[in-house]
């Protein structure tokens, strides 16, 4: 039977996708729950798994095209539906030639032809031992187990395992049911020579004949991808070439461009005095990291400035609509992520509703998502705000673009330490920030703004030191 595979939808508001790479090709054995398509969108990058096992009958849509969601993509012939099947001897032997999942390069496994209970033969990999995640030999997975280790993990894990030419499927999850999760893949991959070790005997291979591959620690790229022109092995940019744009980086460019076109940008900017909020953290940061794991910056004490001052001034929670200006009941915070390649917006969802401790704690996980390539669309959609740390990089004053769809988006500059004059004429170090907004001047004017940074400036330099996160 023909199952035909659509363009997924990936996010609550997205309409269309983009078919980055098909990590199969027509005639490829494809396993359900195997990724076998990378799709991007202006929201997220993600791998499609097949929903059934088979064949890849049909491409329908070619690498770099975009397509309405439910568009037909592909279609897989699924196992056992073709028309004839050759017999095999009741006896099960070893099967002398690998069939096409054995011959994919993140699927080894040794190859049994056994026969089912309509004496057709059937072939299932089985891997003798395997790595769990402590790096000691676990028990044996059957074909069942191995499926089972392939469906559980998420397709950033997947993806992960892959980079790191790591074999999901012989790896014992640490996870909650066996789930295999990111540590896991990484812990195996740490293993170097071990792990080529434990790739072996899953194979069989024999490494008498051929040096084995070496699997010290390095970036990652995807095996068997160059890296795209203009680039180097591990992607860095060369003088004097062009690198193709991406479609992440294409998709930022559209809506960067959309949003400057179609929203008046203004820009205002403020001076903060953060001393006793830097004083507040400095006290706070080695006891939130011990009990939390995550490290205390200034961005969840600003954060909660900032939707503190949101509820006094809610058009800065708004945005331009054909019919007006539409008020956001809820409070989603975007934090803008600049990545080597890449900018994201992961969104804190009722951020008003969270303590500077749950603010630090929601924003550390979704940082630390972005880092590791792992946001899904649900952690990107939603935003009514969005606040930028340019601060990090030293930076002292910037106009960021408006996130479009929303009223405003304010930065974090870097912190300086100054003499500032008193109240009484003298002078005393304080360490001060500067916050800049660009607005959407088509929901707010000047006085609506200025009243909010006053606001944000008013609540930062209130803050602590002797508060409760």
């Amino acid at each position: 039977m023909a199952t035909t595979i659509t363009m997924p939808q990936l996010g609550e508001t997205v309409t269309e996708g983009t078919v980055s790479q098909w990590l199969k090709k027509v005639g490829d054995t494809v396993e359900k729950y195997e990724p076998f398509l990378e799709v991007s969108t202006d929201k997220v990058n993600a791998e499609v798994p097949a929903p059934v096992t088979g064949v890849i009958k049909e491409v329908l849509v070619k690498e770099g095209d975009t397509v309405p969601i439910g568009t037909a993509i592909a279609v897989i012939e699924e196992v056992g539906a073709a028309k004839s099947e050759p017999s095999a001897p009741s006896q099960p032997a070893q099967s002398s030639q690998p069939t096409a999942a054995a011959e994919d390069r993140f699927s080894p496994g040794v190859q049994v032809a056994s026969a089912n209970g309509n004496g057709h033969a059937r072939s299932e990999n089985v891997v003798p031992s395997s790595y769990g995640a402590s790096g000691g030999l676990a028990q044996p997975m059957d074909a069942a187990g191995m499926e089972e280790a392939l469906r559980k993990a998420s397709p950033a894990v997947r993806k992960l395992a892959r980079e790191h030419h790591i074999d999901i499927r012989s790896i014992r999850g640490s996870g909650a049911n066996g789930r295999v999760t990111a540590d896991d893949v990484l812990t195996a991959a740490s293993m170097g020579p071990a792990a080529a070790v434990g790739q072996a005997i899953a194979t069989g291979t024999n490494f008498g004949a051929t040096p084995p591959p070496s699997f010290a620690p390095s970036r990652p790229s995807t095996p068997g991808t160059p890296p795209p022109s203009g680039t180097s092995t591990y992607g860095e940019p060369i003088p004097g070439t062009t690198i193709p744009l991406t479609q992440a980086r294409r998709i930022i460019a559209e809506r960067m461009v959309e949003s400057k076109h179609t929203a008046p940008h203004a820009w205002s900017m403020v001076s903060i005095d953060v001393t006793n909020v830097w004083k507040w953290r400095a006290r706070e940061k080695d006891r939130f990291e011990r009990e939390t794991g995550y490290k205390l910056t200034l961005l969840p004490f600003f954060m909660r400035a900032v939707v503190e001052s949101l509820s006094v001034f809610p058009l800065m929670n708004a945005k331009f609509t054909p019919d007006g200006i539409y008020v956001n009941k809820d409070v989603n915070v975007g934090i803008a992520i600049g990545l080597a390649t890449n900018l994201v917006v992961p969104v804190v969802k009722n951020a008003d509703q969270l303590s500077i401790k749950g603010l630090a704690i929601a924003a550390g996980e979704l940082i630390d998502k972005a880092r590791r390539g792992k946001l899904g669309a649900d952690d990107l959609a939603g935003g009514t705000f969005t606040v930028n740390n340019n601060g990090a990089n030293g930076s002292w004053a910037s106009a960021p673009i408006i996130n479009a769809g929303q009223a405003g988006i304010v930065t974090m500059e870097t912190v300086e330490k100054k003499l500032l004059v008193q109240d009484d004429d003298s002078f005393a170090p304080r360490y001060v920030m500067n916050s800049c907004l660009s607005l959407d001047h088509r929901v707010v004017d000047g006085y609506v703004a200025s009243g909010f940074l006053a606001d944000l400036k008013k609540r930062l330099e209130k803050m602590g030191p002797a508060g409760a996160l």
